[in-house]
């Protein structure tokens, strides 16, 4: 029996790599776009894209089963004019041409899954946000207006495509948790183990985190849910401060005291590596109703449990 295609674009990455892995584990035939196309490993094939124009692997998409769309480049970087555009164009191009390809397809995939980012919610405090009642919105505390008119371009480029044959839903995708490089999960890890893993900035903000198996498990749920469409928060349902993530992380790591970082040192900070301190000075309160009240079951809800897992794995 022939396999059900899935195509991945954007799969070269932390995130495509993990999810590529678990989609092949389930026994799917995976086509993978990317800038830098290879030699077929197991049942993922490599194709060449830009991102941006239509080209030869539009024909991989006729009678695919799903598409899920990951590209885009970093946001781990300063938000000078020139990276700003190209945050903003890596996200829209590549969500409209799949969108035409897509369209003009005779067979249509069933299901495409866009990424698109939990940081769509306002810096909160008190107030989680889920699909149905989350405020959408930049805060001037968290400097954060550049990343939430990001994520709207992205879902309203969703939104516009015209494929009536396809199950559309943005993945509002909160911190991937997982051992690949790339993630944040490894960043954190050593920066304890240097003694730096106190709290950031008043350490009061709340992350929104997911494990990768769960992230994994999830993508899955999607595929076979017909009935979920629209926005869909992709995070643990139990969000942490940043205070108790890092506590969290020293135990596991088995560090007592770390030294703290305020707010003017992450300032300083960035600017040296290159990144903004919105990545850790927002507040995500993000909870997964969506997912919950379709009765997904996630193995990771304790972020310690999860950190600890990952720890566990590191030979």
């Amino acid at each position: 029996m022939d396999k059900e295609r899935v195509i991945l674009a954007g799969g070269s990455g932390f995130l495509g790599q993990s999810l590529a892995r678990g989609l092949s584990e389930e026994g799917y035939e995976l086509i993978v776009l990317t800038r830098s196309p290879r030699a077929p490993e197991g049942r993922v094939r490599f194709v060449g894209w830009d991102g941006s124009t239509r080209g030869d692997w539009v024909a991989w998409l006729e009678g695919a089963k799903l598409v899920v769309n990951l590209a885009g480049r970093s946001v781990d970087c300063r938000y000078h004019a020139d990276n700003r555009r190209d945050i903003l164009d890596s996200r829209i191009q590549s969500t409209r041409v799949l969108g035409e390809a897509i369209g003009q397809c005779a067979k249509p995939p069933s299901v495409w899954l866009n990424s698109s980012t939990a940081t769509i919610y306002k810096h909160s405090l008190d107030q989680p946000m889920d699909e149905a009642t989350g405020e959408i919105g930049a805060t001037p505390e968290a400097k954060d207006a550049f990343s939430v008119e990001v994520a709207r371009a992205w879902e309203r480029a969703l939104d516009e495509a015209r494929t009536p044959a396809t199950r559309k839903v943005a993945l509002r995708t909160a911190m991937v948790l997982g051992l690949g490089g790339g993630g944040v999960f490894l960043v954190l890890r050593r920066l304890v183990r240097l003694g730096l893993g106190g709290p950031m900035a008043s350490g009061d903000q709340f992350v929104s985190w997911i494990h990768e198996e769960d992230f994994c498990r999830a993508i899955h749920w999607l595929i076979l849910r017909d009935d979920l469409s629209g926005p869909v928060n992709l995070a643990a349902p139990g969000p942490v401060t940043n205070r108790d993530m890092m506590r969290a992380f020293r135990r596991v790591c088995g560090v007592p005291v770390s030294l703290p970082a305020t707010r003017w040192m992450l300032e300083v900070g960035a600017f040296f590596l290159r990144s903004e301190t919105e990545l850790i000075v927002k507040s995500r309160r993000v909870i997964p109703g969506r997912l919950m009240a379709s009765g997904f079951q996630f193995r990771f809800s304790n972020l310690e449990d999860a950190v600890r897992n990952l720890e566990d794995q590191i030979p």
